[in-house]
């Protein structure tokens, strides 16, 4: 019997301490008052003056560049608002794009910028053929699939041809414009002889030069 009180002993001083412990946990949860978790808003968590980012590839070549005067980071949703936006898409084998506006929200990872106000891109001359300028008060673009869109009234100016519309979608890597509702349309004789295929404005989809 003496030889079994030593382990009594320890056996009941280890259940005191757990429930000490216990106590002690449970006393502490209600005594101490929890900040709410916290709640995220549309507010800006960070700026950046001047700034310059730059998406590359694979391979590690850059194939996007993105700056402007000013930019915020909402944490809510993780987008970018940014002043004096300029994108520059400058992907292989694609003639360089550069998009402009006022104001730019880059979202979905940077998968999308929407530009507003303002709103141009220009597709630098490439080859024998020229450049390519759109402008609108909104424009849409898809970075990663070299891809440029509005659903508002956009003048499209290609060399000497020029189309009013409204509703546009061009595709950098097919060199495709889609104009969806064209208003007033002027070809120049000298695009309608360089190119083979459909003039600009006459179908719903049409190959640039």
């Amino acid at each position: 019997m003496k030889e079994r009180v030593p382990t009594l002993v320890a056996l009941l001083l280890l259940v005191s301490l757990v429930a000490l412990s216990w106590w002690a946990a449970d006393y502490t949860l209600r005594s101490v008052v929890l900040d709410d978790p916290r709640r995220l808003t549309h507010e800006p968590d960070a700026w950046s003056e001047r700034f310059v980012m730059i998406r590359t590839n694979t391979d590690g070549e850059a194939i996007n560049r993105l700056e402007g005067d000013y930019m915020v980071h909402y944490p809510d949703d993780d987008s970018y608002e940014i002043d004096n936006a300029r994108a520059v898409g400058q992907r292989a084998g694609s003639p360089v794009t550069v998009a402009t506006g006022d104001k730019a929200i880059m979202n979905e990872g940077g998968g999308r910028i929407t530009l507003n106000g303002n709103a141009q891109l220009h597709r630098v001359p490439y080859d024998d053929r020229p450049a390519l300028d759109v402008t609108s008060e909104q424009l849409v673009l898809l970075p990663d699939e070299d891809i440029a869109y509005t659903d508002l009234p956009a003048l499209v100016v290609n060399g000497k041809s020029r189309i009013n519309g409204k509703g546009m979608r061009y595709d950098n890597v097919s060199r495709t414009l889609e104009v969806l509702s064209a208003s007033d349309v002027k070809i120049s004789g000298d695009d309608t002889r360089k190119r083979s295929d459909t003039p600009a404005g006459s179908g719903p989809a049409t190959k640039l030069p």
